[in-house]
């Protein structure tokens, strides 16, 4: 009786390997596009920012000699509606040794579905922020036990200089929705993305402060919010490009000043950007 019951086992073992080696798009087939859902896209492009007027507040209680000044540093000092650009230097873009100095960005992202209309995505803005010399702004504030407020010259020289210019540094995980508008074939097709999300600023703050400069070390500051929206095309299966503008409120809450144990800055902003990109798709 075992041996019917193993004769019988190893019958239909054979029918099922030849059936499966028989009709292999039978099975194999639907069970790859079962699973082979989403794609991979990696794009790199350059932005323009605009930023609105800023409060920057200055603090250092720590009384420590700077021989550069031959100061002791204790202040508490705000600058209000202070007035800051970008610096885009893409006349770096043609040296290929270069091309992470002007305010680059990366993005890298993950499709949810074949239909490409649902993902994630992780952008990093190499923005610039760079607050104007010699503008005329209000300052209110102690300084080293004298008490000021008035209206004064932002002098780099005699006072403060202030910038995030090797990178203000936007971190962002972005829910990515997007809508196919024109789509000719399968080679090409066009449409509205929209991506909002929020993250980490990560600067390097660039300071001067009554003469003493230091470009400080990359340091957690605080985060950011904001919303991106525009064009997107894919073109040839594995090209991506966008055009796209993009609106963020970013809050510095603890700037490094003259490094670590050597005063802090904070302020909050406003920034509109315009971005330019272009990747792969896998």
């Amino acid at each position: 009786m075992k041996i019917c019951y193993l004769l019988l086992l190893s019958v239909i073992s054979f029918v099922s390997v030849c059936q499966t080696e028989s009709a292999p798009s039978q099975t194999i087939q639907p069970i790859t596009k079962k699973f082979m859902k989403g794609n991979l896209y990696f794009s790199w492009g350059y932005t323009r920012c605009w930023y609105s007027k800023s409060d920057i507040h200055f603090v250092d209680h720590s009384n420590k000699y700077h021989p550069a000044t031959g100061r002791y540093n204790d202040y508490d000092f705000t600058i209000y509606n202070a007035k800051a650009v970008d610096r885009p230097d893409f006349d770096a873009i043609k040296d290929v040794v270069n091309i992470t100095i002007p305010q680059f960005v990366v993005h890298a992202g993950y499709y949810f579905n074949n239909k490409k209309d649902l993902g994630i995505e992780i952008s990093y803005d190499h923005a610039k922020y760079v607050v104007n010399n010699y503008q005329k702004v209000h300052i209110k504030g102690n300084f080293n036990g004298n008490y000021v407020d008035q209206d004064t010259i932002l002098d780099p020289n005699n006072l403060v200089h202030f910038e995030h210019t090797d990178g203000a540094n936007f971190w962002m995980i972005n829910l990515l929705k997007r809508w196919k508008l024109y789509e000719p074939s399968k080679n090409f097709n066009a449409g509205f993305v929209v991506k909002p999300g929020a993250g980490i600023v990560y600067p390097r703050t660039d300071v001067t402060m009554f003469g003493e400069r230091l470009n400080n070390n990359w340091h957690l500051a605080g985060w950011i919010v904001g919303i991106e929206a525009g064009f997107r095309a894919e073109f040839l299966k594995h090209g991506v490009f966008e055009f796209t503008g993009k609106g963020v409120y970013a809050d510095y809450r603890k700037c490094l000043v003259l490094g670590k144990g050597n005063g802090s800055a904070n302020h909050h902003f406003f920034a509109t950007q315009l971005t330019m990109t272009l990747g792969v798709m896998f």
